[in-house]
């Protein structure tokens, strides 16, 4: 989502930005992102981030911007009557201004517990880093919605995203800057602009 969908921030990162805690945030995220998630939750939402104000953290949802062609690219997979769904390790509430924006079907991502206006020090996170907890949830989304591994057309933009590549039957790595994605990637889109990718999505 981050990259692909909305212009390529990392949503955790410009939260840390925001709450000040951004130092602390990189160090603790080089230190347990691809080996603690679970330590990485408890050190950042749960002590850097528990008490917080919420307000800040839904300007930040709202402020994320599209990137140039998302709104035509899924007008014209709606017209195609394809399945949708975002699988992101970044927010599930800047999934859910995608979803209700563009009538994304299906959305994966983390949720960062908002109580009584704070941060309540809580994190559900059924996506993580990403890798292959996503390769996951592509394999639980087809099995439920009957649809073959082979018949899913991935867009991804990092390393994240490099299991679910390997298992689906075309994988589109967009404006990226992984040298690995784009190495295991069916298609490079060196772009910005979604439209980009339509003429590879109803194409065998």
């Amino acid at each position: 989502m981050d990259g692909v969908i909305f212009k390529d921030i990392n949503f955790w990162m410009e939260l840390h930005k925001i709450f000040e805690t951004l130092e602390e945030g990189e160090i603790l995220t080089e230190k347990y992102l691809h080996t603690d998630y679970d330590k990485l939750v408890e050190e950042v939402v749960n002590k850097l981030w528990k008490g917080r104000d919420s307000r800040a953290y839904y300007r930040l949802v709202e402020s994320l911007e599209y990137l140039p062609g998302v709104k035509e690219t899924f007008e014209e997979i709606k017209k195609n009557d394809v399945i949708t769904a975002i699988i992101s390790g970044s927010s599930i509430d800047v999934a859910r201004r995608a979803q209700r924006d563009l009538g994304i079907d299906h959305i994966y991502a983390n949720e960062l517990i908002i109580k009584d206006g704070k941060i309540s020090g809580e994190f559900i996170w059924p996506i993580g880093a990403g890798k292959e907890k996503k390769a996951e949830i592509v394999k639980h989304l087809t099995s439920d919605l009957n649809i073959l591994l082979r018949d899913v057309v991935y867009i991804g933009d990092s390393d994240m995203d490099i299991e679910a590549f390997k298992i689906v039957g075309k994988s589109i790595a967009f404006n990226s800057s992984s040298d690995n994605l784009k190495k295991v990637a069916d298609i490079v889109v060196e772009s910005d602009d979604l439209r980009k990718i339509i003429s590879y999505l109803f194409n065998s």
